[in-house]
């Protein structure tokens, strides 16, 4: 490829965003002269700061509407445009735009406006993998079976690999590398500050929420429960993380852990800061969400419950689960990939307090040096 401007289409969702930055890596290694624009929302622009893939980060707010966009990509003459949404819009925005190299996944509404087409995602049974299970199909696992193990994946299947595959027709390595995200001292140094934490006081992170749904979380007492057994051992202090819709809960969870032990950073802290804050501590017990992925990128262990959704395919880290502690529920109806559980949340309720306060510890002895 002889472009020299080239504009990546940036995708929507933290944990997402996160998981494209082995392709940006790669494409730089492949691009190393060429000048890289990510076109990203404007809630993610702050993840890119210090990002050395990128040259240039263009941000764009919901508002703004699609001819909008295509002006603003027109305005930066780029030879290719690299999609990693699977959006029409996102097609149609370099396709309106001109730019005369467009790649990206073949889907519907949308493949007309490519000029370079990238096959379809990986299907098991002539589905996406990542299917929802209908409410029916759980109820018939669970009837048909209930001490079938959960359905496990290859981790050729983890999404970093498709946007690797992207990047790869454009002459990049297709070879995984680990999601990272660049967090300095400085900034590591100004959060401990800001919430009065002293420079030597070992800190765990515990991110009890999940934008997608409720099928995503750990029960909140357990969070508390394994806060309190790991604060009365280590005699670290929590830090809660969460968006402004996780205040209630980061709120009592501090409270039930008991003063002095832990603070609620739920809606207190701007995106940096939550990386800052997540680098800052030695282990990060998390469902599987956003702040997940960025703990593992900025280097910090953590501690996963997964129960509807499948580690092979969006866990942290690489390869999956590498240095971290990815524990799984059990029930035959998992992964469902379903926002809310139809049943009995057992995928979730079979992961126990102790599996997950040990896998803490474990780890918090393997990070000791950064604690």
């Amino acid at each position: 490829m002889s472009a020299e401007r080239i504009l990546v289409r940036g995708v929507n969702w933290l944990g997402d965003a996160i998981m494209t930055t082995p392709a940006l890596m790669r494409l730089r290694e492949a691009q190393p002269r060429a000048h890289i624009a990510l076109l990203t929302p404007a809630k993610l622009a702050e993840l890119w700061q210090h990002y050395p893939a990128v040259d240039e980060v263009i941000a764009i707010e919901r508002s703004d509407t699609l001819l909008c966009v295509a002006k603003r990509i027109r305005r930066g003459r780029f030879d290719t445009a690299v999609l990693f949404p699977n959006s029409p819009r996102s097609a149609l925005e370099v396709f309106l735009a001109r730019v005369p190299e467009r790649v990206g996944f073949a889907k519907p509404w949308r493949t007309w406006t490519l000029t370079r087409i990238v096959p379809g995602k990986a299907e098991t049974e002539g589905r996406p993998l990542t299917a929802r299970r209908s409410t029916a199909e759980v109820q018939r696992l669970i009837r048909n079976d209930p001490s079938k193990p959960r359905q496990s994946f290859s981790t050729a299947a983890h999404q970093v690999h498709d946007y690797l595959r992207i990047v790869g027709i454009l002459g990049g390595s297709t070879a995984p590398l680990a999601p990272a995200i660049h967090v300095t001292e400085a900034e590591v140094s100004a959060i401990r500050a800001r919430f009065g934490v002293d420079p030597g006081k070992a800190l765990l992170g515990l991110n009890p929420g999940a934008e997608y749904g409720p099928a995503k979380r750990w029960p909140e007492h357990c969070f508390v429960e394994a806060a309190r057994r790991l604060t009365a051992q280590t005699d670290c202090h929590c830090w809660i993380f969460g968006g402004a819709g996780d205040v209630g809960v980061a709120e009592r969870i501090a409270g039930a852990i008991g003063q002095g032990r832990a603070q609620s950073l739920a809606g207190k802290t701007s995106l940096r800061e939550l990386c800052a804050a997540a680098k800052a501590c030695g282990v990060v017990l998390t469902n599987d969400t956003g702040p997940m992925h960025v703990a593992a990128a900025v280097g910090t262990p953590v501690v996963v419950p997964f129960g509807s959704t499948a580690p092979e395919l969006t866990g942290p880290g690489w390869p999956a689960g590498h240095r971290h502690e990815l524990i799984c529920g059990q029930a035959p109806c998992a992964p469902c990939f379903r926002r809310t559980c139809p049943i009995d949340f057992r995928c979730m309720t079979s992961i126990h307090v102790d599996q997950v306060a040990q896998g803490v510890l474990r780890l918090m002895q393997k990070s000791a040096p950064r604690l």
